[in-house]
């Protein structure tokens, strides 16, 4: 899953959306050790929802329909046609619209700067510029992610036409989608809750 499935997956608590947003950035088993408890949590959080992701079969499946033409690169693929979907269907999932939701995330993360990852201080500023968050749910905007992901890739990778592909296997990415996030969003719910318990952190959020 990709930027705005893990915020949605981390519910209302703004320290675990941000650690869920610098999963990616953070090395090492132990955050714990250089975050404050709740960060950590998101953080291990998002380890959480790639790993459940990444060996699910009905994401097999959506992989295996895009691996002969983007090989390696199939994953990342579906981690932002599974983004789409779910800002598409965004009011299913929440009750606050999509543009509001991504602006307080842009305000939250910003107004935490200061101790992001250097990696993802380089991402924000693009991230909030050109919208990411809302404008998944477009497949201009999935084509400008993909695009610029394009770019970045050592060697070409071909993804900036892969939305050609989404849009041709719409019906059954949509499909897989819609089978595979009620079981992520269980797994979510009961793993959020054991890391808070491991971590000693009340669930509640932080004003």
């Amino acid at each position: 899953m990709n930027y705005l499935a893990h915020l949605y997956l981390s519910g209302d608590d703004p320290e675990i959306q941000i650690g869920n947003f610098i999963g990616d950035f953070v090395k090492g088993r132990t955050p714990e050790k250089e975050f404050p408890a709740r960060v950590a949590v998101g953080i291990h959080l998002h380890r959480l929802i790639d790993s459940y992701t990444d060996s699910h079969p009905v994401v097999r499946e959506s992989k295996i329909r895009l691996r002969p033409v983007y090989r390696h690169y199939s994953g990342v693929l579906v981690d932002i046609f599974y983004d789409h979907f779910l800002a598409r269907h965004w009011e299913r999932h929440h009750s606050t619209e999509l543009r509001l939701y991504a602006g307080s995330f842009y305000e939250l993360v910003k107004n935490q700067e200061s101790w992001l990852p250097q990696k993802a201080r380089y991402v924000l500023p693009y991230m909030e510029r050109n919208d990411w968050l809302t404008n998944y749910s477009r497949i201009e905007g999935i084509e400008k992610v993909l695009g610029g992901m394009a770019r970045r890739t050592p060697y070409p990778s071909g993804m900036e036409k892969a939305s050609s592909d989404l849009l041709k296997y719409y019906e059954a990415f949509e499909q897989e989608f819609f089978q595979f996030m009620p079981e992520l969003i269980r797994t979510c719910e009961v793993g959020r809750e054991q890391l808070i318990e491991q971590f000693g952190v009340t669930d509640k959020q932080t004003d």
